[in-house]
């Protein structure tokens, strides 16, 4: 009687190990995307509102204040709700928690599919109508003039697109990148018959096509780090069992994949004149003198894969772990599917 007892004790010790270190790797996985929203809370705050940030709390020559009070609140935030998150849910599994997490990512991606369809083709035929000299006409000789403004046309016609984009996508589920890969071979056919057919060849025709393969190459990234459709040099990997490639993912996703990621927005949106800030701040466009306005957009695409592939690697971490513990319900990649 008191063996089976103390293997009953035994049993209860190993369940309720395995419960708690479950609820620290589903925090982990959340404080990690979350961190990632806090990060362009907190830079937008400092860069483009000019607040002296979180961390002027800690500099001696820097006035911190109320502001950055708050900044650090954002952070502390980032920490806490996660924590408390899990813990009120003890009975989420980690692949619940994995594919809640890609659930945001695929959000994040079509809200921009959608939105640089609308803009590419909204904003080509405005490039359209002024290089032909027709858009005085359609629109009256002020608009006209305030279209050829970067700073009026991405705030008044760009944003806008951006909202209706992310609406549309609450409703659709589709991501739709074979959409914008055929979008990107009409556009390049279109350069091909107008060049060689009726040697006619605008600068915006080319920039179209830069801004679409730029989005579709970008964004599909994460979609295919859940499909584990990235090449993979399989020296050792292919040989694993399912628990040891879980390891190794969960490993390799948040000590690689999440420190590159950072570098692209610490790097890229740290400060003002780092390359996605400068770009979006000053409106950038090409130097083409009727090309498409969409210059100081495709730097924002690196922000995109960069937040889209730190949370994806957050959720590939939570499912890795899912496979080591041999949690039930084991995802089988679908490179050649779709959502």
């Amino acid at each position: 009687m008191s063996d089976f007892s103390a293997d009953r004790a035994d049993t209860a010790i190993g369940q309720t190990g395995s419960v708690g270190s479950g609820l620290v790797i589903r925090a982990i996985g959340w404080i990690s995307a979350v961190l990632v929203f806090a990060y362009l809370a907190n830079i937008v705050c400092t860069v483009y509102f000019e607040l002296p940030g979180a961390f002027a709390l800690f500099q001696a020559d820097a006035e911190g204040g109320v502001s950055s009070i708050v900044q650090m609140l954002i952070y502390l935030a980032a920490i806490a709700g996660p924590i408390a998150f899990v813990i009120k849910t003890p009975a989420r599994s980690l692949r619940q928690d994995a594919m809640a997490l890609n659930g945001i990512v695929t959000y994040i991606i079509r809200g921009c599919f959608w939105a640089v369809v609308f803009i590419g083709v909204v904003d080509a035929a405005i490039s359209f109508l002024r290089v032909e000299g027709f858009l005085d006409a359609v629109v009256g000789e002020q608009l006209s003039g305030d279209l050829g403004r970067s700073r009026f046309r991405g705030p008044f016609v760009h944003v806008p697109l951006i909202i209706l984009g992310f609406l549309i996508a609450i409703r659709s589920k589709t991501l739709g990148f074979h959409w914008l890969g055929l979008l990107v071979v009409l556009a390049e056919l279109l350069i091909v018959i107008g060049r060689f057919v009726f040697s006619y060849e605008q600068a915006f025709q080319g920039d179209l096509v830069r801004f679409w393969y730029g989005a579709l190459f970008l964004f599909a990234s994460a979609y295919t780090l859940f499909d584990d459709g990235h090449v993979r040099v399989d020296v050792l990997y292919a040989g694993f069992d399912d628990r040891t490639k879980g390891l190794v993912n969960a490993i390799g996703s948040m000590t690689l994949g999440l420190s590159v990621c950072w570098m692209v927005l610490v790097f890229g949106m740290g400060g003002k004149s780092d390359i996605i800030n400068s770009a979006l701040m000053t409106f950038e466009v090409s130097q083409a003198g009727f090309g498409m306005y969409v210059k100081y957009w495709m730097a924002t695409f690196l922000a995109v894969f960069a937040v889209t592939m730190a949370i994806q690697f957050s959720s590939t971490f939570v499912e890795g772990f899912a496979n080591y513990r041999g949690e039930p319900g084991k995802r089988e990649p679908t490179p050649s599917g779709g959502h």
